[in-house]
């Protein structure tokens, strides 16, 4: 017997560490940090390198009843951001609109219909626009 008066637990090695250089999971801890500052990636502070709006990019603003009982939201799709980018973008137009949204399929989906609004706020961020459908 041990010391403590309790049995050592069967089964239990060394926990897997950085150092050993063994996969944890599907994921090796280096994938989880950040390649600049080697936090973790949720907590990274990071500046986030996203490309600026170009006269390339043609984002689409439209409508959509789908599947939604046909209640509409105003999809914006085509956006040339990265998923961060999206998921911000998304919070400041649901903030300036005061009203409830998603990210979906690298679209930004705004409940109701919104189209000319969410144009004038992009615009105004500096995207070309062009309006899709009815």
């Amino acid at each position: 017997m041990r010391a403590g008066g309790g049995l050592a637990p069967q089964g239990f090695g060394k926990p897997r560490t950085i150092a050993q250089g063994q996969p944890m999971g599907k994921q090796s801890w280096r994938d989880l940090l950040c390649p600049k500052c080697h936090q973790l990636k949720s907590t990274c502070a990071c500046p986030s390198e996203e490309p600026l709006p170009g006269k390339a990019a043609v984002v689409r603003v439209g409508r959509e009843t789908k599947g939604r009982r046909g209640k509409g939201v105003t999809v914006i799709s085509d956006l040339p951001l990265a998923e961060n980018g999206l998921l911000e973008l998304a919070a400041r137009l649901k903030q300036q609109l005061g009203t409830g949204g998603t990210v979906k399929d690298r679209r930004i989906e705004i409940q109701g219909d919104q189209r000319d609004r969410i144009v004038a706020a992009l615009e105004g961020l500096g995207y070309r626009v062009k309006r899709v459908g009815g």
